[in-house]
């Protein structure tokens, strides 16, 4: 029986030499797919190795879109009036500036002479709870405990910036404040016209598409924003009120902290929570730190339950598991700040990436149109406010 010639093709000398196997389809795919994720993987290393690298500008960037977020309704507003972009830009950053000022005068300064107070009574509060985890059911060894009790103070007290360091970290805070609000002048008056300018360098057929995802991702971060503000000053309230009502001395440090403990979802409450009920254990006693602590229980079930999903709505749809993730990782990659941005990050993504995932390009689309065609409405936006600015 003889074997099957193997198959062959004629070269330019009419010579005939054995064909080249063919490579399926699916390994050319399987490659080309491998490649651009390796390629979209490094990109992205690259520019998150970079953002870590200059942490003041990643921050005062990632403040001053969220600050935007919440500022861009009173712009606006001013705009329908009949103001120019610049006027109603600056009209917009100047009530924030006035905002966050007039707290600082009446409370961050108040709280700031307070923290060595703070510290005295979360010592003594430990000591507490050093004497019941010995002597109490526990039964522990009073050499472990004095060990993990000294390490807890000594941060604690050491948490308390030197003048040289407040003073560094003045300058380093004023700069990056500084930043932030030419940032969101920009951003208010120039925002639509930006966009527009990025929306122009997207190929043609997927305009369109890009246009879309990034509106669903600043509705997404302007839902949360906004919804934020008004579950930590609900808490905020809540529990302040608690803490007035019985007389706790750090009442209104301990309002703060749980002002700004709010925008840390979950872990943020939990030791705004717990800071609160061993202040009042020291200071007030034991009865009313169970009271406080009923409180703070009670309002943190109230925002979980209630507060989170009416005023949110859907702009997160995270899993908890996720958000504690999210809270964590950007918590040991930027400290606070990341802890702070982590969640907002999450959810722009995952809205982004859904959007992509429901409106695929349209393959109709594919071939180069008329400009007037693929004018998309940020464009259209940007083009109408130009004169105004």
């Amino acid at each position: 029986m003889s074997a099957t010639p193997a198959p062959s093709i004629p070269d330019d000398t009419g010579r005939r030499r054995p064909a080249l196997p063919r490579v399926p389809a699916w390994t050319v795919r399987t490659m080309a797919v491998g490649g651009a994720v390796l390629a979209v993987a490094a990109m992205a290393w690259l520019a998150c190795w970079l953002l870590l690298r200059l942490p003041l500008v990643t921050f005062a960037v990632a403040v001053a879109v969220l600050l935007t977020a919440l500022m861009l309704p009173l712009s606006r507003a001013l705009r329908r009036a009949g103001l120019p972009a610049a006027a109603s830009a600056l009209l917009a950053v100047l009530a924030l500036a006035a905002v966050l000022l007039g707290i600082g005068f009446l409370v961050g300064f108040r709280a700031a002479s307070a923290v060595q107070d703070l510290t005295r009574p979360l010592a003594a509060g430990i000591d507490r709870i050093r004497v019941w985890a010995i002597e109490g059911p526990l039964g522990l060894d009073p050499q472990q405990v004095a060990d993990i009790r000294n390490e807890i103070v000594t941060w604690l007290y050491q948490a308390s910036p030197t003048p040289t360091a407040g003073a560094r970290m003045a300058v380093y805070v004023l700069g990056g404040l500084t930043l932030v609000a030419f940032l969101v002048f920009f951003l208010l008056k120039d925002g639509a016209a930006m966009w527009a300018w990025l929306l122009e360098r997207v190929p043609d057929r997927r305009r369109d598409q890009v246009d879309g995802a990034g509106r669903s991702a600043w509705d997404t971060l302007a839902s949360y924003v906004r919804g934020a503000v008004v579950v930590a000053l609900i808490d905020a309230v809540g529990i302040g009120a608690g803490l007035l009502v019985l007389g706790v001395p750090l009442w209104l440090s301990l309002t703060l902290l749980t002002f700004v403990g709010a925008f840390i979802p979950l872990l943020g409450a939990t030791v705004s929570g717990a800071v609160a009920v061993l202040v009042t254990l020291v200071t007030n006693g034991t009865t009313d730190a169970v009271i406080i602590l009923v409180v703070v229980l009670v309002v943190q079930q109230v925002e979980g339950n209630l507060l989170q999903p009416l005023i949110m709505g859907r702009a997160l749809h995270l899993h908890p598991a996720g958000i504690l993730v999210a809270v964590t990782a950007g918590g040991l990659l930027l400290g606070v700040a990341g802890a702070l941005l982590a969640v907002p990050l999450v959810a722009v993504t995952y809205r982004v990436l859904e959007y992509l995932r429901l409106h695929p390009v349209d393959p109709v689309r594919s071939a180069p149109l008329e400009r007037t065609h693929l004018e998309t409405p940020a464009v259209a936006s940007a083009r109408r406010e130009r004169p105004a600015g």
